[in-house]
């Protein structure tokens, strides 16, 4: 499953890239053809995104990549059920 998403992933970059080239280099009097390239490359960016959120989201639980920093909230005590 993950090689299909980084599949995807790739093909979705592919797009954002070549739409967003053709979305900036259009005829300014063809508003058209400019309108819909940024949109498919708006759309590639989205799906790009979130398919490296998900890889990177895989390596982590697999162990391939390490974990992100976090915060250590574990000495905060509770105080009348509210976390101080």
């Amino acid at each position: 499953m993950m090689k299909i998403i980084a599949i995807i992933n790739v093909v979705a970059w592919s797009g954002f890239w070549a739409f967003g080239y053709l979305a900036f280099s259009a005829n300014v009097d063809n508003e058209s053809q400019m309108t819909m390239a940024a949109v498919c490359a708006a759309i590639g960016a989205g799906i790009g995104i979130w398919t490296y959120l998900q890889l990177v989201r895989h390596a982590e639980a697999t162990g391939y990549a390490k974990r992100a920093n976090r915060a250590d909230l574990s000495h905060q005590e509770e105080l009348n059920g509210e976390r101080v």
